[in-house]
């Protein structure tokens, strides 16, 4: 399908966004324009094995789209958004996330291009409300944070606007793989684990502030970014796919298991060390997340999701110690 069809990826330096062109590449696909804001970060790299038509800056997307300068697309991947967590400007983030999205989106359905775009696993908060990716929860949902609150918003308004009959939104959970390096604090565990273990041989995680979780014992449904990938294509492609989509493994593991998978992959013994949570993240944690990925399987998603020790393995040996991204002809894998 991909090799005669036009792309637009918003975020595309980014982590999953970029890993996004680099599977539409392995799939024949080049006629790809790239929007980001590439600032004074390094996520620049993640560009240069990629093959894509053009780059422009987020800021020029959507005037260019609406005077007509950059044409038709059969598809608007949109993954752009900032994704700090921590993030505490309501403001930037309501433009960047919500605002953005929902002009992005009525171009989109206006230009008849297959609009398919990132939410989160976020939006779920506690998960006390649950985690279904139905649309009759919705309003039940209250994030932790407001990154989490400004994808929640274009969820709701996408609903109220009966966009979720005609779009697709992903709700990546737990993400990790090559092309992350950029993000800072916002780099998955895998990442900076590997780092701590190279300084000093030991992996430190949060001690619980729950009684019913032991330390080390939270747990999360983690996703390597290439089934990320996999899923995300699907749906794109997958034309009777409407609404919102869990995009998980389906199965929650605990830190200490990601913990052993990378100090296994790296040959060394685990040494793990608990320590305190920092004030600020206590009241805002989650402490389980799992996805129910029944949806995403119903419209005929049956790949095989990568085991946790085998993403893991595949991620450090294959780019972290080699220090290689996606698209590198040292380090591609199938």
């Amino acid at each position: 399908m991909w090799h005669n069809k036009r792309i637009l990826v918003t975020g595309g330096a980014g982590f999953i966004a970029s890993a996004l062109v680099w599977e539409l590449n392995r799939r024949g696909c080049e006629n790809i324009v790239v929007a980001d804001f590439l600032g004074t970060s390094e996520k620049w790299r993640n560009l240069t094995p990629l093959r894509f038509e053009d780059y422009l800056e987020a800021d020029d997307l959507l005037p260019r789209l609406q005077s007509g300068i950059l044409g038709k697309f059969d598809a608007v991947l949109h993954l752009g958004a900032c994704s700090a967590t921590t993030e505490k400007d309501a403001a930037y983030l309501i433009r960047n996330n919500f605002e953005f999205t929902k002009e992005l989106a009525a171009w989109s359905l206006a230009n008849e291009a297959r609009f398919v775009y990132a939410s989160s696993a976020a939006t779920y908060g506690d998960g006390s409300a649950g985690m279904a990716d139905t649309e009759e929860n919705l309003h039940r949902f209250r994030p932790l944070n407001m990154y989490g609150y400004s994808k929640h918003l274009f969820d709701l308004y996408a609903k109220r606007q009966g966009w979720l009959r005609r779009i697709v939104g992903l709700k990546y959970f737990n993400v990790f793989g090559p092309n992350e390096d950029h993000k800072g604090e916002m780099r998955s565990v895998v990442h900076k684990s590997y780092a701590q273990v190279l300084e000093d041989g030991v992996i430190r995680l949060f001690k619980s502030h729950r009684p019913d979780y032991a330390d080390g014992e939270q747990q999360r449904d983690f996703l390597y970014v290439k089934d990320a990938v996999a899923m995300t294509l699907h749906l794109a492609e997958a034309t009777l796919a409407k609404g919102l989509y869990n995009l998980g493994s389906g199965e929650a593991h605990t830190w200490n298991e990601l913990a052993r998978a990378i100090f296994a992959a790296m040959g060394r013994e685990p040494r793990i060390e608990y320590v305190e949570m920092p004030e600020a993240l206590r009241g805002k944690y989650q402490y389980f997340t799992q996805a129910d990925i029944g949806r995403l399987r119903a419209t005929g998603f049956d790949q095989h999701i990568t085991p946790l020790d085998k993403a893991v393995a595949d991620y450090v040996k294959n780019y972290l110690m080699p220090d290689g991204r996606l698209g590198d002809e040292s380090t591609a894998r199938q």
